[in-house]
Order: C-alpha cells, then structure tokens, then sequence
C-alpha cells in the first residue's frame, strides 16, 4: 500500500529524468527496437495502437488495447511509407472469480503516411527527422460493465448525457520528431474536422520526449493540452494539460526486443470516448507489445 501512495509522486519526477545528458544514454535497443513501420510509436502515448495489459495499482480496473500500426509500402530509400492503423482501448472492472466485465471500449481505424530524412552530422545533436500524418476515425461505445441487470439501466456514473449517446470523431494528427540512437523529442497538432458530439474544440496540441537510461530501461512523456467540456454551456470550453509518464525496460536480454515491462503514471482527460468529460488520474503496472 506504501509502494501505491507513494507511486505518483515517484513518477512525476520522470520529466526531470528526461534532462540527463546525453552521455548517459548507454543503450539503442531500449528506444529502438525492430518494428514495421518507419516512424516509430510513442511509447508513452496512450493512443498509440499496440498490445497492452495494464492493470491500474489504485483501483479494480484494467486497461486492454488490442491493435497495430503497419507499413503497407515503403519506397527503396526507406524514407517514404504508406500504412494502416487498427486499434481497441477497452476498459475492464476487476471482479470475483477471475472475470473482467467490460465497462466500455474505443474503436479506431484510419491510414498513415510516414517520413524520415538523415540530418547532417554535427548539425543538431539528433540524427534524424521524421513525421507521421494520420487520418483517422475513432468510436466509443458502453458495454455490459456498464450496465446494472437489477435495475435495467445502465450507470450514469456523473455523465453529463443521456445513456448510451453516440460517440464519434474524425481527425487529421501530425507529429514531427527528432531522433538518434537513444532520445527522440516530438511535437504534434490533431484537428478534428467532425465530432459527436459537436461543439468540440478541434484542436490538440501535443510534445513529448524518450530517452534510454541504463541497458534496456527507457523514461518516456507525452503531454497533451485536451479540451474541457463544461456541462452548462453545452460545449467545450477551456483546455486541461494531461500527462502519460511512463518508466519501463524492454526484454531484450531475453530475445523479446518488441515486449516492455512498463510503469505509468496518468493525469488529465480521460482517454476513453464515453468519458471524454472526465479528469482522472492513476498508476498502471503491466505488459506493452510493440508490433
């Protein structure tokens, strides 16, 4: 209980640990491992598709992504690709006898563009740059977790909307990074050109960093300024910066480069579309596969 009270503070001092000079990055395959796609996923952002078990260290609950992110054409240079992107973020509840209702998941699909060009030597203390553009579409839906039998209804739970409402947003996201053997630093915009429901603010912004420690162990953060839904006036109003900090080591010293154990720290607007009002924060501790 002492480890859980004390884990959030441990892991908000992750973005200071981002500032350790490059001299003690010691290790390549801890940020980059074999993967299939050009532009390497954000580790720690918690929208990128991937495989994940997370359970969550203060509460009854699990998060469950299932999907991937795959290059579908790569010209001969390696510089230029074309992909697909398949993704579900469900939320489970913890219960007796080894069961996992699912209280709600998020559907997304969408196609990829990818870049990446070497820079000059000595120009910047990074060696590469890169972009990804995605145009995508994602859905969010309640499932059987979320709904009482004994009453027949399902649980509010403070939302602002009648149960069930329809959860739907398409978007345009570009991140830039800046990359070498070891450390990556991004920036990213998302617009959001459709939504339900409406009177959303479109825009996203987004930065973030990772960085190789010792062997096979990374730091990653991802920070996202989100908008704020204000109940009373029936639209977004206002936006609330929310961090993913992440600590963890790949599995590499046992041939499982693509496999990481990873410690998170989460803060802001939730990830999920149903709750999408809604401020949270909490710890997770589990497994992370890399497609």
């Amino acid at each position: 209980m002492a480890i859980r009270r004390f884990l959030p503070g441990i892991m908000l001092i992750i973005p200071f640990m981002l500032l350790v000079p490059v001299a003690a990055v010691t290790a390549e395959p801890s940020l980059n491992p074999t993967l299939n796609t050009l532009f390497r996923p954000l580790p720690a952002d918690p929208m990128e598709p991937r495989i994940a078990v997370l359970p969550k260290l203060d509460r009854n609950e699990l998060q469950l992504d299932i999907g991937t992110s795959v290059d579908l054409f790569q010209n001969e240079q390696h510089t230029f690709a074309a992909g697909i992107d398949f993704g579900t973020w469900s939320l489970l509840k913890r219960s007796e006898n080894f069961r996992f209702p699912v209280d709600t998941i998020d559907y997304l699909f969408g196609i990829n563009l990818r870049w990446k060009h070497p820079l000059p030597e000595n120009s910047l203390p990074f060696g590469e740059l890169g972009a990804r553009l995605r145009l995508s579409h994602i859905s969010a839906h309640l499932e059987d977790g979320h709904y009482d039998e004994e009453s027949d209804r399902w649980i509010r739970g403070g939302s602002p909307f009648e149960l069930p409402f329809t959860y739907s947003r398409e978007f345009l996201n570009l991140v830039v990074d800046l990359s070498s053997p070891g450390r990556r630093v991004y920036l990213g915009y998302q617009y959001m050109f459709h939504s339900i429901p409406g009177d959303i603010s479109p825009h996203t912004l987004q930065a973030g960093a990772e960085i190789g420690v010792i062997g096979d162990t990374y730091v990653a953060a991802d920070f996202k300024l989100l908008p704020v839904w204000q109940t009373s006036l029936y639209q977004s109003r206002g936006y609330r910066g929310t961090w993913n900090l992440q600590a963890g080591i790949r599995l590499g010293s046992i041939g499982l480069d693509r496999v990481r154990i990873a410690c998170s720290y989460f803060s802001g607007m939730s990830r999920h579309g149903m709750y999408f009002f809604q401020p949270e924060n909490y710890s997770t501790l589990g497994v992370i596969v890399d497609l």
